[in-house]
């Protein structure tokens, strides 16, 4: 289920949809903002010692049983980044947001009316991280049980999709929301437009590796037999 900014045809455009051009040098810091206990923002993370894959603007913890993948476009963009433990998948995506406000309980109902539209069903809950959406998606066969998580942070929003066993046992839900706990994201300083997602990268060794799968196959497409 998509997350992005909203279409052109939302002639209502709210505050939050407006680019956050407030370095963060010109704004006061807030008194008030509440403790965490991860997700977590680059300059609140503490020295914990925990590896973690650097994927540009998410670090993502490295823990055994869990495998970590990027979706990648056709134009090279990491979209997202998808944590696997069996058959449980927490699919997570993070985003521009305002300094000096969340926007996840706007997105909550934006989804929840997409859920709608779709033919599920969702409901919001009280869960890990709080407020959440447990819902039913509609897929090929049936319906499929999923979690949206939504967290917001300092001009940040992290929003994770869980599915499979995971996404209605906690049992099975518990490692993956460790992982979740322990990712840190990197905003950057630069100022764009609120829901935009922030840019994604693979690692220097992945890329390398990418980058010269692609030369093959571009030789190998070049080649008079194509073999």
């Amino acid at each position: 289920m998509a997350f992005g900014r909203r279409g052109r045809g939302a002639h209502r455009r709210s505050a939050r949809a407006k680019i956050d051009a407030t370095v963060p040098w010109d704004e006061p810091e807030r008194d008030d903002a509440p403790p965490t206990s991860g997700p977590w923002d680059l300059g609140d993370l503490p020295d914990d010692g925990i590896t973690r894959v650097d994927l540009g603007s998410l670090r993502v913890p490295i823990i055994e049983g869990i495998d970590v993948r990027v979706e990648v476009s056709a134009e090279g963009v990491i979209a997202a980044a998808t944590l696997s433990q069996s058959t449980s998948q927490m699919q997570v995506g993070v985003f521009a947001a305002p300094r000096t406000e969340g926007i996840w309980d706007e997105v909550r109902k934006e989804i929840l009316g997409s859920i709608a539209s779709q033919g599920g069903t969702g409901q919001e809950v009280r869960g890990t991280f709080g407020k959440e959406i447990s819902a039913r998606l509609p897929v090929q066969g049936g319906m499929q049980p999923a979690r949206f998580v939504g967290v917001d942070g300092p001009r940040w929003f992290l929003r994770a999709l869980l599915t499979g066993p995971a996404a209605t046992d906690p049992s099975r839900a518990s490692a993956l929301e460790d992982a979740l706990r322990q990712t840190v994201v990197v905003r950057g300083d630069d100022p764009m437009p609120v829901r935009d997602p922030l840019p994604m990268r693979l690692p220097a060794d992945l890329a390398e590796q990418a980058a010269a799968h692609q030369q093959h196959a571009n030789r190998q497409g070049a080649s008079p037999n194509g073999a």
